[in-house]
Order: structure tokens, then C-alpha cells, then sequence
């Protein structure tokens, strides 16, 4: 395939800023830690490793969302995008070849997590390959997300713009509050954006539930990522266009 020589360059990127990749995995992970502990001192039973695990694997491919666009605006800044738009790629190629790094951190992301939560006490009762299909579905769609900002905007914008996407996220995703019970504003907002979804869908499966359960949420995730991906598209070749 023909962005894969464009993938394998951007992975070696990547992976020579150790100290992002470092963020992305370490700051949910001591997250995870510390609202554990707080759980079990107030006894808040949304506070537990199988409630926790999947929100704050969100909360880490949402951080994936300011990285992955950073990379991309750097690169569209730079003259190195421009010589390789003489290349035979189109603009799905730039897209994918941007965004398949990020996959392996999103899986090794859960991998963490969710070895951290195992030790804290979490438990899975359904079927774990459906759990990481739901969440590699909801990285893909924050990489997709990242792909679109970095279109967008400048690298110094996107750092602005990320940590208030990043903010956002983890006001109305789920990833450490009971939507559901908070209800009114939170809850509708949260119910409107795939964060949530991927997070709830997640969890159910963890105590039992089948696919059949949890598919509105899954396909809602689906969406999303569907149409981050194509807008992404679309404006990264209108972008490279001017």
C-alpha cells in the first residue's frame, strides 16, 4: 500500500518524543490510581476498577485527539507535506498514513489500564474481545478527531484547542462521573457525543452483556468515527488545496 513508507516514517517519528507517548499512558494511569483510592474511602460505588477502566481508557485515546493533530499540523507547516504531494497519494493515504501510529499506543493504552485495574480488583464477567473492539473503535474515532484538527488548525492552535477538547471529554464523556445520575445538562450533552457511549457500552459488556445490548451505543460510536474520518479527509485535501 502506498502510505504505508509515509506511516512507517511518521511511527518512527513519534516514537522520538517518548515524553508525549510517555503523557498519554502514565497521566490516565495515575489518574485511575487516585480515583481508586478515593472510591474506596468514600465508598462510591462509580468509583470502582470495572466502572473506572474503560472511562479512563476514553479519558487517554481523548488525549491521543491533541497529539495526533499536533503531528499533523507540524508536518502541513513544514515543507515536508508539500514535497509529498508529489507523490502518488491521495488524501485518504496522507489520513491513514497519520493515523495508524496511534493505533498501537491506543492498544497498548488499554493494555495498561486495564492491567492496572486488574490489580486494583476489576473484574470482567463478559466477553473481553467485544470490550476492545468497543474501545479500539473509540480510539480510532479520537485519532480521526486529531486528524480533522490538524486540517484545521495551526500546531500552536491545536495545543489550545486540544487541551479544550481534552476538557470537554472529561466533563461530558462519562469517564469518571455518572452521567445518568447527574442527569439535566451533563447527560444530554454527554449523550450526544461518542465518548460516553464507547465508555457506557464498554462497561455493560465487562458485567455481562451481549452485543445485541450494547448496540445503539456501539453504532453510535461507528458513526462518529465514520464521519470524523471522512471530514478529516475532505479537509485535509481542501486545506493542502490552498
Amino acid at each position: 500500500m502506498r502510505f504505508l513508507k509515509l506511516a512507517k516514517r511518521n511511527f518512527k517519528e513519534m516514537y522520538r518524543d517518548p515524553l508525549s507517548m510517555g503523557l498519554t499512558i502514565a497521566m490516565p494511569a495515575c489518574l485511575l490510581v487516585i480515583l481508586w483510592a478515593l472510591g474506596q474511602n468514600l465508598g462510591e460505588s462509580f468509583l470502582t476498577p470495572t466502572m473506572l477502566a474503560p472511562g479512563i481508557a476514553v479519558f487517554g485515546f481523548v488525549i491521543l485527539v491533541m497529539i495526533s493533530a499536533m503531528t499533523l499540523a507540524r508536518d502541513r507547516e513544514s515543507a515536508l507535506l508539500s514535497r509529498l504531494l508529489t507523490a502518488p497519494l491521495r488524501s485518504n493515504d496522507f489520513i491513514s498514513a497519520y493515523s495508524l501510529p496511534y493505533i498501537p499506543v491506543a492498544i497498548t493504552q488499554i493494555v495498561v489500564f486495564f492491567t492496572i485495574g486488574a490489580l486494583l480488583g476489576l473484574e470482567i464477567s463478559g466477553n473481553v474481545g467485544l470490550v476492545l473492539l468497543v474501545l479500539l473503535v473509540m480510539a480510532i474515532c479520537c485519532i480521526a478527531l486529531g486528524m480533522i484538527l490538524g486540517s484545521l488548525f495551526t500546531q500552536t492552535q491545536v495545543s489550545g484547542v486540544g487541551t479544550a477538547v481534552i476538557i470537554f471529554a472529561s466533563l461530558f464523556g462519562g469517564t469518571w462521573m455518572d452521567l445518568e445520575a447527574i442527569g439535566g445538562m451533563f447527560y444530554s450533552i454527554g449523550n450526544a457525543l461518542p465518548f460516553a457511549h464507547a465508555a457506557n457500552a464498554a462497561r455493560d459488556v465487562m458485567m455481562g452483556a451481549g452485543f445485541s445490548n450494547i448496540a445503539t451505543d456501539f453504532y453510535w460510536v461507528l458513526g462518529y468515527t465514520l464521519v470524523f474520518f471522512a471530514l478529516g479527509i475532505f479537509l485535509f485535501r481542501r486545506r493542502m488545496l490552498e
